[in-house]
């Protein structure tokens, strides 16, 4: 409730946090649960963690503990989705796991992508598959020169600029 108040009062999204004690009717022991609370104008959003990090700070806790998993899991779950890397047909062992491993460094190459040349734009918390379908999936007309590529995008593409802005780095690189 004080949180829900301190919403309607300031306008902007709360987020607080708390921790106390608690035990299941089939737990032997009491244990801390943590509870994160979070007001926004899509409503209210309680999220509850038992633990037994009896001195951990609640904050910490469910930020870099508790998120981390949870986005650890997002990113194994982006692997197979964006990357089919779940498509492991062949009988043979040794031709499954090297397609993993090739499917691993793609995924390792779109992340740096993402984290390094993405950063500062709204890509930067873009799944892999949005970034390889808008952005990698392109129709282009590449030129290969003695010094360089010169690439070639179409009048109406729309994520242009950014292109241009992100391969900047890459001088080799010359996009028209």
């Amino acid at each position: 409730m004080e949180t829900k108040r301190a919403y309607e009062r300031d306008g902007g999204k709360i987020t607080r946090f708390h921790s106390t004690r608690d035990q299941a009717g089939t737990w032997s022991r009491s244990r801390r649960v943590v509870i994160k609370v979070e007001v926004s104008h899509q409503g209210v959003n309680t999220r509850l963690v038992v633990t037994d990090m009896e001195h951990a700070r609640t904050k910490g806790l469910s930020q870099h503990i508790y998120c981390a998993r949870g986005q650890a899991e997002n990113e194994s779950k982006d692997h197979k989705r964006s990357l089919k890397s779940d498509r492991t047909s062949c009988h043979r062992f040794e031709a499954n796991q090297f397609r993993l491993f090739l499917h691993s460094a793609a995924y390792v190459l779109r992340d740096t992508l993402r984290r390094a040349m993405f950063k500062t734009v709204p890509w930067a918390c873009a799944t892999l598959e949005t970034i390889q379908l808008r952005l990698l999936t392109l129709g282009a007309r590449v030129q290969e020169l003695t010094d360089r590529l010169k690439i070639v995008l179409p009048s109406s593409c729309p994520v242009a600029p950014l292109l241009r802005r992100s391969l900047i780095l890459f001088a080799c690189v010359r996009l028209v």
